[in-house]
């Protein structure tokens, strides 16, 4: 990490100002979510094509060193590894949510975390009532527990320029919680052997890392010296990462945890802190290549037909689980919440603003395609049906959203709210 540099000046003013340019657009969720979704459109296109075998040959590709269990698959590099820098970034953007921002109000802070454990209840519970009467296909019931929180973001910043932040808030602090339960979820009831050596080393590595944040001792001699913060963090990410994966656990839980433990309040010396130089810096790579590669590797799913789709109860339990069930957890369970508990909605907010993004949140895709490859190993037909059930889901999830969240975007730009104003107080109607 650069030291003792604005977030402007590590854009780096020695830098064609073309660079410049193509870097702050990076930092745009809108670029952001037009790369992530052409991304997916090309994965799409390309698996449904006659030159399928090689879109295959390219996601199945293995390399890694085996002794250090890492010898993945191209599509499992780009899941596991590359995405935990993505989730560093919105780890990160949480920390400071909850230090300085939005979340520093506990009763507003509980009401999306409430809201996500709701929204992963319910659609699992809709999964199994569909298939009781399939014992093959009960175990899948972690499938629609979870939010893909980067094509949710992404399809929020296009569709809803001028929606007031505090939904974009909510929707990141919904999304980690739920991402991280079904984290959980896989390593007690779909992981058959946890590591916990390696799991105690990353936990170990993890403290480090918070410790050398906190800018004192060891840490303030690292700030001091004249090598690079980043000789240092870099080979300590990577490290944990490994060792999380190693784990059996969702390798990017690290990244996450690295996320929120950044220091995001500047010591004296510092122009500013550690958090925000951070994200200054990889924002743009996490936008503009790990996002659009994560989602070519990923959504290449081959479609059979919708026939076998809604015929098979495992997908249309995803389908129904990931639509409705994340509906009638998060909305609900949000309403109920305020009117049983201290917690509050945001003042900027209005409730039909909760219920397009709890439609957005039907969008599964990451956690729930890994947990679908969990569910049936022993049932490649049903996994494929599960997966497409996923994709048809999310569809079905982004265009609802888009109507609600459009028309809702429409209605705060009317009104004379922008993006920078309507956290400020954008009333709606």
């Amino acid at each position: 990490m650069t030291e003792g540099r604005s977030p402007g000046a590590i854009g780096g003013a020695g830098r064609p100002s073309g660079l410049n340019r193509l870097t702050d657009a990076l930092r745009e969720d809108v670029v952001s979510g037009f790369l992530l979704i052409a991304g997916a459109v090309v994965a799409l296109v390309w698996a449904n094509s006659p030159w399928a075998g090689a879109y295959e040959s390219i996601r199945t590709f293995s390399f890694g060193p085996e002794p250090l269990h890492l010898h993945l698959s191209v599509e499992a590099w780009a899941a596991d590894g590359l995405l935990a820098i993505f989730f560093f970034v919105v780890g990160n953007e949480l920390k400071q949510e909850f230090v300085h921002g939005e979340l520093r109000n506990p009763r507003r802070a509980m009401l999306p975390i409430i809201a996500a454990l709701c929204g992963m209840v319910v659609p699992a519970t809709i999964y199994a009532l569909i298939n009781l009467g399939n014992p093959d296909a009960l175990g899948g019931w972690g499938i629609p527990m979870a939010t893909d929180i980067a094509f949710a973001v992404a399809i929020l910043a296009v569709v809803g320029r001028y929606l007031p932040p505090a939904l974009r808030t909510f929707l990141l602090t919904l999304a980690i919680v739920d991402d991280l339960g079904a984290i959980v979820v896989i390593a007690v009831f779909y992981t058959d052997h946890l590591a916990f050596l390696p799991l105690l080393g990353a936990i170990a590595l993890l403290a480090v890392f918070g410790y050398l944040q906190r800018g004192r001792g060891l840490a303030a001699a690292l700030d001091r010296s004249p090598v690079p913060n980043w000789v240092v963090y870099i080979p300590l990410a990577v490290t944990a990462w490994a060792l999380m994966h190693a784990s059996g656990v969702h390798a990017t839980i690290a990244g996450v945890a690295m996320g929120m433990l950044m220091r995001t309040v500047a010591l004296p010396g510092e122009e500013t802190d550690p958090s925000h130089r951070a994200e200054h810096v990889i924002r743009p790579w996490s936008s503009g290549v790990v996002l659009p590669f994560f989602a070519m590797m990923s959504a290449g799913v081959a479609f059979t037909g919708l026939d076998a789709i809604f015929s098979d109860t495992a997908a249309l339990g995803v389908i129904v689980g990931l639509v409705c069930g994340k509906l009638l957890g998060i909305f609900g369970g949000s309403w109920i919440t305020t009117k049983v508990t201290s917690a509050e909605l945001n003042p900027s907010l209005r409730w039909v603003d909760i219920f397009g993004m709890s439609l957005l949140a039907g969008i599964g895709f990451t956690v729930s395609l890994l947990v679908t490859e969990l569910s049936f190993p022993e049932h490649p037909e049903m996994m494929e049906d599960a997966k497409a059930g996923v994709l048809v889901a999310s569809l079905v999830a982004t265009v609802l959203a888009a109507l609600v969240l459009g028309v809702r975007s429409a209605h705060y730009r009317r009104h004379g709210y922008d993006t920078a104003e309507a956290g400020a107080g954008a009333a709606g109607s």
